[in-house]
């Protein structure tokens, strides 16, 4: 019988060959995807550790040092210590086929040799398999003798406003999962049963690939699953907003190309899509395009910002999860063809933002359009900055009145094949303007991997010749994201 942790465990209630491939074939996963919500649970984590130690007495089982037989020895030896008034962190539970690792134990002092179980989630909500994670573990945990007086989970209060006063008391809301958990104790009996059988068998499970591969997460075994999976060059998801109702029917019936789908069945973009698909050539209303755009005029401006969202803020009156600007780049395009460029980054690791609103309002003068990609992000975010910095909330707002948003008028004029049904700026840009490429970036080629650089360059410890080279970076990146504006811009009028 094999020890299964509460992860793998997991791992068979979303799918019994994920459970299976994690045990035998685990050189197959790709992580890839996981790593920026492993830093942030690491970061949340450590946060907590601080929050519920308020005496700094707490203990810390640190497994990668134990490993886990030292691990739950420990723990034991901490549960059972006469007048333990102290916290335990990572503590490790095992019984017969399964272990556990709790964040937070609180001794109940009402109750000797009682703890208060607190699983730490950094979300902003309640997930619901959440109550199913929360009764593995304390099944677990009860099962090896724990004596648990109740169970809980503590998640980002999303409306918490860091004081910069070191204090995080409310970044948490805790939910009392007790009751519900304890309910589901004869359940997770015979999920540890049936992952025991799963993992037992010789050969890899037959499951076909499904919803349940997202479902509650991205499992990390995708491409081996699908890797003998024939796709048509233009699937379903070629066809964006297409209601799940409306896919299930199209794939009953054996159309899983959009261009296998009745045009009677079709919406007038979906329709687009495949007139396009089918013919290999672009749509392009080259007259309709330009006629958007003409009364807008010059000098134009073209914007885009990179945002920073930390699950623990770490300056004075900013929210969990609250996107603060680091960057932003502004190209000013003349009637005449003539293009300036200005920027905007601060790594210095103080709250970057009000620098970020003054330079924009110097640099974006009062007349001429304000050309964006997606007009609700850039919206918020300077309606976030003149909220926090009244005394600049006229100039802001001006701002905020002269934005235009380039996809609605892409979206309206302009498809091509290689899209795949989508009109982020990434996918527009090759087919429109194909001399630009954002494979010719050295390092950062999104935004995820900027913001993973920005808080590398923000980090103390990190050298000063890396952060130059981050800086450089990040430069390019963003520069890139409003040239791109410009030169889709210049393809749409014609120019």
């Amino acid at each position: 019988m094999r020890n299964l942790s509460k992860s793998k465990i997991n791992a068979f209630r979303q799918c019994p060959k994920r459970l299976w491939l994690e045990v035998h074939k685990s050189e197959l996963r790709d992580d890839s995807a996981s790593e920026a919500s492993f830093q942030i649970g690491h970061r949340v984590g450590e946060i907590a550790q601080q929050i519920y130690d308020p005496l700094k007495n707490g203990r810390l089982i640190d497994i990668a040092a134990l490993g886990h037989s030292a691990a739950f020895e420990q723990t034991r030896a901490w549960l059972n210590e006469p007048n333990n008034h102290a916290p335990i962190f990572e503590a490790g539970f095992t019984i017969p086929g399964a272990l556990a690792y709790a964040d937070v134990l609180l001794p109940d002092t009402t109750n000797p040799f009682a703890w208060k179980m607190i699983e730490i989630k950094s979300a902003t909500s309640l997930k619901d398999y959440y109550r199913e994670d929360v009764a593995i573990q304390s099944f677990i945990a009860a099962q090896s003798g724990v004596t648990l007086t109740s169970i809980s989970v503590a998640h980002i209060n999303n409306q918490f406003v860091y004081q910069s006063d070191g204090s995080y008391h409310g970044l948490f809301r805790e939910i009392d999962l007790t009751e519900q958990s304890r309910a589901l104790f004869p359940v997770v009996e015979t999920w540890l049963r049936d992952s025991q059988e799963v993992v037992s068998i010789d050969t890899e499970p037959v499951v076909s690939v499904g919803p349940q591969c997202n479902d509650p997460f991205a499992c990390p075994f995708q491409s081996y699953c699908n890797r003998d999976v024939v796709q048509p060059e233009y699937p379903l998801s070629s066809l964006p907003r297409l209601h799940a109702k409306k896919r299930e029917s199209y794939q009953a019936q054996g159309w899983d190309d959009l261009l296998s789908v009745p045009d009677e069945l079709l919406s007038d973009i979906h329709r687009k899509i495949k007139n396009a698909s089918m013919s290999g050539e672009a749509y392009f209303n080259a007259e309709g395009a330009a006629a958007d755009l003409a009364p807008h005029g010059f000098p134009a401006y073209f914007l885009d910002f990179e945002t920073a969202m930390l699950p623990v803020p770490i300056w004075k009156g900013t929210r969990p999860y609250q996107q603060i600007p680091f960057q932003f780049s502004l190209h000013c395009l003349q009637q005449d063809g003539t293009l300036i460029h200005h920027s905007f980054l601060d790594l210095s690791g103080e709250d970057p933002s009000h620098a970020c609103a003054r330079q924009l309002i110097e640099q974006c003068v009062t007349n001429g359009p304000v050309y964006v990609y997606n007009a609700k992000f850039e919206r918020m975010i300077i309606r976030q900055l003149a909220t926090r910095f009244p005394e600049i909330e006229e100039p802001l707002q001006g701002i905020i009145d002269r934005i235009i948003d380039l996809e609605p008028i892409a979206r309206e004029h302009y498809y091509h094949p290689s899209q795949h049904g989508s009109w982020s700026l990434k996918a527009v840009l090759p087919a429109a303007v194909p001399d630009l490429s954002y494979d010719q970036l050295d390092g950062v080629k999104d935004g995820m991997m900027a913001v993973s650089a920005y808080q590398e360059a923000i980090d103390p410890a990190t050298l000063a010749e890396r952060k130059k080279e981050i800086q450089n970076q990040l430069f390019s990146y963003c520069q890139l994201d409003t040239f791109a504006m410009v030169r889709l811009h210049q393809f749409l009028t014609k120019h």
